[in-house]
């Protein structure tokens, strides 16, 4: 009975330092973090050298973040949350700006692999594109964003869609691939 009270009064709390101690433990794998940024459980960091997190960035649990070379960056402003399940797979950049609202379940990639029929696939190669989401972005559940977009501003991409293209600022844009639908008024 006792614990059950403890948990209720204290948990929430308990959780932040759990993802605060998270965070310092990054730290010291050499990722730059702000203070009172929170790393969930189950989160990967491939080459955490890469990785800049903002002030008050919150990594829900099992994120993955994948540079797959030491020279990509990525790098969160401030106020960014990134729901669960997300997948950010980056060989050159991702930037994303301040108060940024990344549902669960996103994917986010900055290369594809080159395709040229005289060639095996698998022997091509990758070429990259970096990928920058601006200030006060919301992309909804299960978005898709592909390699050279910039989404602007105040945009909003819709749960599902996925972004081939550029995103105009205070656009609302959803499908797939993803087209205007509406706009912030």
């Amino acid at each position: 009975m006792m614990l059950d009270w403890f948990e209720r009064r204290f948990g929430p709390a308990i959780a932040v330092i759990r993802d605060r101690f998270r965070a310092s433990f990054l730290r010291l794998r050499g990722a730059k973090i702000a203070a009172r940024a929170r790393i969930g459980a189950r989160v990967v960091v491939q080459r955490p050298w890469c990785l800049v997190v903002g002030v008050r960035s919150h990594i829900e649990h099992q994120v993955h973040i994948k540079a797959t070379s030491d020279s990509a960056r990525i790098s969160l402003g401030q106020n960014v949350f990134v729901g669960f399940n997300s997948e950010f797979d980056i060989s050159e950049g991702l930037s994303i700006g301040n108060d940024v609202l990344i549902a669960p379940g996103c994917f986010i990639t900055d290369h594809n692999h080159r395709h040229a029929a005289a060639q095996l696939l698998s022997s091509q190669g990758c070429e990259s594109r970096p990928v920058t989401i601006e200030d006060d972005v919301w992309l909804g559940a299960h978005v898709v964003v592909l390699p050279g977009v910039t989404i602007s501003r105040g945009a909003i991409v819709a749960a599902g869609a996925v972004v081939n293209r550029d995103v105009a600022s205070m656009d609302m844009v959803g499908g797939v691939p993803a087209r205007v639908i509406g706009r912030r008024e």
